[in-house]
């Protein structure tokens, strides 16, 4: 294990901070406003410091079937929805309240996958969140659980938040949760499992000890907070899971104080563009390569040629995006296609000579070019 560090303390910087279910809201489903007014206080705190504070809040369908007095589980997609609309709206006033009694504006933003697949509505809203940040503006954003399907979810908002921590270029996201940290074995099974209090880089001896979340009322668990923390790093942005049940751990945290596990960003991070091609779309289908191929990919930073293509899995658009997979079927990187799927069983295995006889329309040389195309 690498000597522990964490984050320097800063003049100021942005920060991502994200609130599980289980902190605002009661086992009886409704809101936890005592807490929500500690979280609210400590945030702006934060921007009273001259800090730049985005909160990702979670606890719409909590929220909604509290006020709706509904205690069982909701079964249905539509039964989701139409409790997280009502949620959503009563959760936002809160915060609206809490956050205005220190002279502070809120601006609710709702984000569905499409919104971060579209190259176009990405740039969006990173567009709008870095404007609300500019104008003083404290940025409140959830999954718009009223009209995601379940296919097109982020799946929680672990996730979500990485996501925005990445489009928005901030210092560091902080997941705050009901556990200390990140643990080599779940610590409420196993008495002996011990905190890991620095990761420089996620392996599979590090996902070997998380487990997904049962609970009735949140989702995800310690595997997409591990997703998270990789989306988070690649894109160049320190994370820290930490108990939240104290939220003044974020100003600890800020001040240079350790707490939890701290995920390392990595030194050569993506750009916001391949962020979004690797994170921000969800793969139509794949293509397998040869070795030669994957070689030229992974050592000598070159593009896709149909030549190295040796199979072709799912149906896809030209411009979709298709994950990598070596010869033994792991993939290993994803990039955008200029060739459907159609197209690319003609010419899979043929040189570019070749495939002006197959293709009846202008083509690129490449399959995936260098540019549009992440290697992990």
């Amino acid at each position: 294990m690498a000597k522990q560090k964490g984050l320097s303390k800063p003049a100021s910087c942005r920060i991502v901070v994200k609130v599980g279910t289980r902190l605002l809201t009661h086992s009886t489903g409704k809101l936890n406003l005592g807490y929500m007014e500690k979280v609210t206080r400590e945030l702006a705190d934060l921007c009273n410091q001259g800090h730049e504070v985005i909160l990702v809040s979670s606890g719409s369908i909590g929220a909604g079937r509290g006020r709706l007095n509904i205690t069982r589980n909701p079964i249905s997609i539509p039964e989701k929805q139409a409790i997280a609309a009502v949620g959503q709206g009563l959760l936002v006033q809160i915060y609206e309240k809490l956050f205005a009694e220190y002279g502070l504006i809120v601006g609710q933003i709702l984000l569905t996958r499409n919104d971060l697949m579209s190259r176009r509505r990405y740039i969006n809203a990173c567009n709008t969140v870095l404007t609300l940040l500019k104008l003083g503006v404290v940025p409140i954003i959830n999954e718009n659980d009223s009209v995601s399907v379940e296919e097109l979810k982020f799946g929680d908002n672990d996730r979500l938040s990485a996501l925005v921590a990445g489009l928005s270029d901030a210092n560091l996201l902080v997941i705050l949760t009901d556990i200390d940290g990140l643990y080599s074995s779940n610590p409420r099974k196993y008495p002996d499992a011990r905190l890991i209090p620095y990761v420089e880089k996620i392996d599979e001896k590090i996902k070997a000890g998380a487990e997904e979340s049962h609970d009735d009322l949140a989702t995800g668990g310690m595997i997409t907070k591990l997703q998270a923390a990789e989306v988070a790093t690649n894109s160049g942005v320190g994370m820290y899971i930490t108990n939240g049940f104290d939220p003044s751990v974020v100003s600890r945290l800020v001040n240079g104080e350790h707490l939890g596990t701290y995920f390392q960003p990595q030194e050569h991070f993506l750009s916001r563009r391949k962020r979004w091609i690797a994170y921000g779309q969800v793969a139509r289908g794949s293509v397998m390569i040869d070795s030669g191929a994957c070689n030229a990919l992974r050592r000598e930073n070159k593009s896709l040629l149909p030549v190295g293509v040796v199979a072709v899995e799912g149906t896809f658009a030209a411009g979709d995006l298709v994950t990598i997979k070596d010869p033994e079927g792991i993939e290993f990187g994803r990039g955008l296609t200029n060739f459907s799927s159609e197209e690319l069983i003609w010419i899979q295995k043929r040189s570019s000579p070749d495939i002006a006889n197959l293709i009846d329309r202008p083509f690129a040389e490449e399959v995936i070019h260098r540019d549009n195309m992440v290697i992990y």
